[in-house]
């Protein structure tokens, strides 16, 4: 049965050119440069340069279809206007991509260069290429020889043995860097030290601490060893020596050039600090200034000066020129809205902690969380959160992740609030000026900062350890 009934919604739905601008104030400048680069060829109406009588430029009134118009000056005259002659549509076959080079051999090309040179038969050979292809970047072999023989089983039709397989890659682990087809850490290191003179009594002891004890040795449990060995502290500090000079990932130094891009960063602010007067400018060095292009504007102004009556081919052309115009209208209006957001937020973050980016002291910097800069700034905490996201600042002490700032804060004895930030320094300094002999534990680190006056239990002092990437007392033991 079918009825009639009024409802009412209240939804919140964003337009086109909102989510745009979301998208505009979320990348960092260096994507920035490229997201105009690319509007700059895909809108023939926006330029580049500045332009002081642009907002003379474009006038914002509806185009009338049916209003009188002449468009001779800037228009062909054929039965085909010219821009839709401009197709940007092509066959992939018709594509000439550039092909790119190497610079440089990858890692398995070098194994493989290696291999050329041993004298194997086609199986072994072809097997070794097999286990290269499957070693990572560390130059471990992570996977299974089980599961290897029955890969090569289903895809290849290649009947082997686990031994066979065994006795291949023992050919490999003798290939340069040495360490390499290791299937762990402890196979990688005994590599290793294997390869050097056993007549250097550091060097055996290590290979037996290795080969032995390397459970104890990865925890640190120095006294069993020392026990177990019936050898001296100087021994074993000589042999630990020993080991902490091989490399655990072999295959490093030889990874692939083009596997992973290095990230440079391009500081989204610049933070002056000249006689105590903080300067801030926002970094658009390689940012292209916008304009809207003459040529256009001028036709849409002709044909609204112009007088007579257009056919179907000329409503057309201007109904085109009057998109591309208010297209590229609103990016230069998005790209300067982006522009206040961001030093309205950055100009908030200094003025919240001037006393941090006078000096870049840590322990100058006070508690602040996302509400705080959006009250300062009166913007949403959802825009303050985009423009923290992935920019950088440039100051006289570093370049910082906006991020960086941020902290939760606690308060002292004294009742004053501070910042976490300020006490994971405290606690890093605690840990740096420790005896590596008899390292302090989580209990004596939260004993040495509740009489610094900071009330914090022991699981709190081992959550900031864990977020400074310092691990357990145990492991921080040293001879």
């Amino acid at each position: 049965m079918l009825k009639q009934r009024l409802q009412q919604k209240l939804l919140q739905k964003l337009s086109p050119q909102q989510i745009q601008m979301i998208k505009l104030l979320e990348i960092p400048s260096m994507q920035l440069e490229q997201r105009i680069k690319k509007e700059l060829e895909e809108n023939p109406a926006l330029d580049e340069g500045s332009d002081d009588n642009n907002d003379d430029i474009y006038d914002e009134k509806p185009v009338n279809d049916d209003s009188d118009f002449s468009i001779d000056e800037y228009i062909s005259t054929d039965d085909i206007p010219s821009y839709k002659l401009n197709a940007k549509n092509y066959n992939k076959s018709e594509l000439k991509p550039d092909i790119p080079f190497s610079v440089g051999s990858t890692f398995q090309d070098y194994l493989e260069s290696q291999l050329g040179m041993r004298d194997l038969d086609e199986k072994k050979e072809m097997l070794a290429s097999y286990l290269i292809g499957n070693l990572d970047d560390d130059g471990y072999l992570r996977r299974k020889l089980e599961a290897i023989v029955d890969d090569l089983d289903f895809n290849l039709n290649v009947k082997t043995t686990e031994d066979e397989l065994l006795e291949v890659l023992r050919i490999i682990q003798d290939f340069e860097p040495v360490g390499v087809g290791a299937r762990d850490l402890q196979e990688c290191l005994l590599l290793q030290i294997s390869a050097k003179n056993q007549k250097v009594p550091a060097v055996a002891r290590a290979r037996k601490i290795l080969k032995n004890n390397f459970e104890e040795f990865t925890r640190k449990h120095y006294d069993k060893i020392l026990a177990r060995l019936n050898i001296t502290e100087e021994e074993m500090k000589d042999a630990v020596d020993e080991i902490l000079k091989l490399n655990p990932k072999p295959g490093g130094s030889y990874s692939d050039p083009h596997s992973k891009v290095a990230e440079h960063i391009i500081p989204d602010f610049i933070l002056e600090n000249r006689d105590g007067e903080l300067q801030l400018s926002l970094n658009s060095r390689n940012i292209p200034e916008l304009r809207i292009s003459r040529t256009y504007s001028d036709m849409l102004e002709s044909y609204s000066a112009s007088k007579g009556k257009a056919n179907k081919q000329q409503r057309e052309a201007v109904s085109f020129v009057k998109q591309k115009l208010d297209s590229a209208k609103w990016f230069i209006d998005a790209i300067k809205q982006r522009h206040d957001t961001l030093m309205v937020t950055m100009e908030a973050i200094i003025e919240l902690q001037s006393e941090y980016f006078q000096e870049g002291d840590e322990t100058k910097l006070h508690p602040m969380i996302l509400k705080d800069i959006a009250d300062r700034a009166q913007l949403d905490i959802s825009t303050i959160s985009r423009v923290a996201n992935s920019k950088y600042i440039q100051t006289h002490f570093g370049i910082f992740p906006l991020k960086y700032f941020f902290s939760e804060g606690m308060q002292t004895d004294s009742g004053e609030e501070v910042s976490t930030r300020e006490i994971k320094k405290i606690l890093q300094d605690c840990i740096d000026a420790e005896s590596k002999r008899k390292p302090l534990t989580d209990d004596e680190l939260a004993e040495i900062l509740q009489k610094k006056g900071y009330q914090i239990a022991r699981r709190t002092v081992a959550k900031y350890r864990e977020q400074l990437n310092i691990p357990v007392a145990r492991l921080r033991k040293e001879l």
